[in-house]
């Protein structure tokens, strides 16, 4: 089964342009009045002076010469390569998300045509006003409550990858705190300031790590079922912000732990470590939910044909409580182009979200709160992963090669990595009530990933006196899915 998207979206994309092109041609594109406030909201993050990006993007006079480059990487869309790196199908499934940068159709032509246009600069009074970085702030959620530092590691120019655990951290936590969100950042010794970096990856050393925080006993060993197991971190990757009901818990007196870091070497001899930044829920916040542990993928029996591409891979799991999914996370390797989230519920089929993939820009997908998928128990989880091992794709060193399982770049892994919640029958209803609340939904409403959402409006439970609580949420069940 094929969730229909073309690979090569630039076509619609393209078509689409050239609809739009004569309006946008007739209002005149201009750098400061069209295409400076995109380059501020969704590319001078990274794209500035002692930023991640390997040019500047702030001024008229760093931006034009880039103007063709600018059009193609923002054209790409949802596909490996394109920018900013957020690849979320915008034509399927869920449409809402916090922290997204993507660019809407209209900016992507209004870049076409200044571009095509010969890059006009316009009216500097049509210019907003410059954006003010502070290179000293690392932290794009905002300062860490707790910073917890890994030790140095140097690796150096031109030597093979390295797989392996760094020494145990303690947290430095004197109370159990409840974690809102957490960030990883990589320190290092690379100057910023060289614009000859032709890569983001140029920049830094650590590919991934996992990562857990556990007790130890009194002779340094991990005591049996003390780990809180954290999201994984990657290059590129955004923070994760864990649901505002469901906190995940640092334990005090812990200590950071890893047996799984994958440094690679950048070019240059270097020296970095990694620093990890929690922030925490207020004290004595207590979660109304507790974290869901679905296992959603294969890293076991996967065969990717070489010299092949539009290969799929299919996962399944049935979930046994009512969830929430709060983030999608797609996890695959170098020839991984896509991967599709579907919830089989009854006789419903539904594509929650489909996402581009791109092994350098690792990313998490977290929904908007009153978007984020309602699934009762029973539901079955589908992913479905696209693969390109031929020469089209850039990140195959050498397509000719089959590829199976394994955590080097070279094999493959097939999971989503997103984080769920799992709620009792009272919240999960409560939880739907709220959200027909919020967004004023009627009977002939629509709502992507909430089968139920809408069942109360079309046949409401009968109450008895003398029905039992769960006689009734059993019959109220099995009505909202008649």
């Amino acid at each position: 089964m094929r969730i229909s998207k073309s690979i090569f979206s630039g076509v619609s994309l393209a078509a689409a342009t050239l609809l739009l092109a004569p309006t946008v041609l007739a209002q005149q594109v201009t750098f400061h009045k069209d295409i400076e406030p995109i380059m501020q909201r969704s590319c001078q993050t990274c794209h500035r002076p002692s930023g991640a990006g390997p040019m500047s993007l702030v001024t008229y006079e760093e931006i034009a010469p880039f103007a063709g480059l600018i059009e193609y990487k923002t054209a790409l869309r949802d596909r490996a390569g394109a920018m900013p790196p957020w690849y979320a199908e915008k034509d399927v499934g869920i449409q809402h998300f916090k922290n997204d940068p993507s660019l809407t159709d209209q900016e992507i032509a209004a870049i076409s045509t200044w571009a095509r246009t010969g890059a006009p600069k316009g009216n500097m009074a049509d210019a907003p006003k410059p954006l003010v970085f502070d290179d000293s702030l690392k932290w794009s959620l905002g300062e860490p409550d707790l910073v917890v530092n890994t030790e140095d590691f140097t690796k150096l120019a031109g030597t093979p990858d390295w797989w392996g655990e760094v020494p145990r951290v303690p947290v430095g936590l004197d109370e159990d705190r409840y974690v809102k969100s957490v960030e990883i950042v990589e320190i290092n010794d690379v100057d910023r300031s060289d614009t000859g970096r032709e890569t983001v990856g140029g920049l830094w050393i650590f590919h991934h790590m996992i990562w857990r925080t556990e007790m130890l006993d009194e002779n340094g060993d991990a005591i049996s079922g003390s780990a809180t197991n954290w999201p994984v971190h990657e290059v590129g990757r955004n923070p994760d912000i864990f649901d505002p009901y469901a906190g995940r818990l640092l334990k005090a007196g812990s200590v950071f732990a890893t047996d799984s870091v994958h440094m690679h070497s950048n070019g240059l001899d270097t020296t970095a470590h990694l620093e990890i930044g929690f922030r925490f829920h207020p004290k004595g916040y207590e979660p109304k939910y507790k974290t869901a542990l679905i296992g959603l993928g294969n890293g076991v029996d996967i065969s990717i044909a070489g010299n092949k591409t539009d290969q799929e891979l299919h996962a399944y799991t049935t979930l046994s409580d009512h969830t929430k999914i709060i983030t999608f996370e797609p996890h695959l390797h170098a020839p991984g182009e896509r991967m599709c989230l579907e919830a089989i519920w009854g006789y419903t089929v539904e594509t929650l979200s489909c996402v581009g993939y791109d092994h350098n820009w690792v990313r998490g997908y977290p929904y908007e709160d009153d978007y984020a998928p309602l699934l009762p128990k029973g539901t079955i989880l589908h992913i479905v992963g696209y693969f390109n091992n031929t020469d089209t794709n850039s990140n195959v060193p050498d397509p000719r090669n089959w590829q199976g399982s394994g955590n080097r770049s070279v094999t493959n892994m097939f999971i989503d990595l997103g984080i769920r919640v799992k709620m009792s029958e009272e919240q999960f209803f409560e939880e739907m009530a709220n959200r027909r609340e919020k967004l004023n939904l009627g009977p002939n409403d629509h709502v992507i990933g909430c089968p139920l959402c809408l069942a109360p409006l079309v046949a409401p439970a009968p109450q008895t006196s003398d029905s039992s609580d769960e006689e009734l949420s059993g019959t109220v069940a099995l009505q909202r899915t008649n």
